[in-house]
């Protein structure tokens, strides 16, 4: 028996989808503009983890991606604008005319996490595809097992109906499309920036995200490396700007900058144009990761939290050191630590800078008086530092004048220390 096959009528492996698409140009840029099915996203888009933060967008709310799964479900005059997608160079554009202007677009399927396209705009509309798609085929899949038992006719015809309802939901996320641009940029640091352009331009992000990505400041494009140091590593809030009573974490990523900036130009300076064009990364995570050093060494309630491992599965109502910091400790304020990374700028500049043992020094001898909040019997209190501290205070005032004036204070203590030092 001769058995004749046609291979034409074979499905060959595929790894890519091709759509039609225009090419533009914006900033600079080539940007494709095509249109998609909502059931291709989660194929060519990586699908983000809600219990991750992506190092290149913020941390996704599956809550509000599910209500969007919920909104094409519920909504067949469903409206939704065009994510924005960044392509470092995996795409393919095969012209059509002879401006260029359209053609095939191809695009590299994101298998295992690891894909061409990275979302810039749009991470909960794709998340919301995905469990829509797994919401429908989970339902599928529990009435064939339903109707695959002995059911009066009536429960089959009912079942029949609820089956072709659900298939007809899946054929409009392959039949429904959505507009995606593409923008070609194959440098992340400069993609990273995209997605704060982006955002300024819509709803606001919070300072923390926007430390994370604003790569125009040399305190932001070091924090990465700065949030690796003992003292900090795995303590740093990705996403939030405020230290809650609950926040396990020591400081938010806004803080950490801000830290940064003081250091590096002074407790009320700002880093001039100048400087953020002169300085290079490399000093200045060398001079933060000084300073953390110095601290972590001089106050014993930090050198703990950097001994402490922050993975140590805790009871629910047992507290982290940080947490406990800022209960008790001036140091537990991003205010304090920010007058001592002026400080410690103050030291470490001139002609004859401070060795960094002898700061440690100098702070080891701040450490006894960091309980907070503070007596009125505290140097805070009865020293010129008193102008800065309200009475029972856990913090500075955190006007910029004021911390000016208490890093001058401190930084004259080196020389000419009150007695009570």
């Amino acid at each position: 028996m001769t058995i004749s096959v046609n291979p034409l009528r074979l499905s060959k492996p595929q790894d890519s989808s091709t759509y039609l698409a225009i090419r533009t140009n914006q900033g600079g840029r080539a940007v494709y503009t095509t249109r998609v099915p909502l059931l291709d996203l989660p194929t060519i888009l990586p699908v983000p983890d809600p219990n991750a933060v992506d190092k290149d967008n913020r941390k996704v709310d599956r809550l509000h991606a599910k209500h969007f799964g919920e909104y094409l479900d519920t909504k067949e005059d469903w409206v939704a604008p065009a994510l924005l997608a960044r392509d470092s160079g995996g795409c393919v554009f095969e012209k059509l005319d002879e401006q260029g202007m359209v053609g095939y677009l191809t695009v590299p399927w994101a298998i295992g996490g690891i894909s061409s396209l990275r979302t810039i705009d749009g991470q909960h509309r794709i998340l919301g595809v995905a469990i829509e798609k797994q919401r429908i085929t989970d339902a599928i899949a529990a009435v064939d097992r339903e109707m695959a038992r002995k059911v009066s006719p009536e429960k089959a015809a009912k079942l029949q109906a609820e089956r072709e309802k659900l298939v007809a939901q899946m054929g409009r996320l392959k039949t429904e499309y959505v507009g995606l641009d593409v923008y070609v940029e194959p440098d992340p640091i400069k993609a990273q920036q995209m997605f704060v352009d982006v955002a300024d331009n819509a709803k606001g992000i919070s300072s923390a995200v926007r430390a994370r990505f604003d790569n125009y400041k040399v305190a932001n494009r070091t924090l990465s490396d700065v949030i690796d140091h003992p003292l900090l590593k795995n303590r740093v809030d990705a996403e939030q700007d405020r230290m809650t009573p609950k926040n396990p974490n020591l400081l938010g990523a806004k803080h950490v900058a801000d830290i940064t900036r003081a250091v590096v130009a002074g407790a009320g300076g700002r880093i001039s144009k100048k400087a953020e064009q002169t300085l290079t990364d490399g000093e200045v995570i060398e001079q933060v990761k000084d300073f953390l050093d110095v601290i972590s060494n001089a106050f014993a309630d930090l050198a703990a939290i950097t001994e402490e491992d922050p993975d140590t599965e805790r009871n629910p109502n047992e507290l982290t050191l940080a947490q406990e910091l800022r209960r008790t400790s001036l140091l537990g304020s991003v205010g304090m630590l920010r007058v001592l990374g002026g400080v410690f700028h103050q030291l470490r500049t001139g002609e004859t800078p401070v060795e960094l043992d002898d700061i440690t020094e100098f702070f080891k001898r701040l450490d006894p008086h960091m309980a907070a909040p503070v007596s009125d019997t505290s140097i805070w209190r009865t020293t010129d530092a008193g102008d800065d501290f309200e009475s029972k205070a856990s913090a500075p005032i955190m006007r910029t004048q004021n911390i000016v004036h208490l890093v001058s204070v401190i930084t004259g203590w080196y020389k000419k220390a009150p007695a009570a030092l």
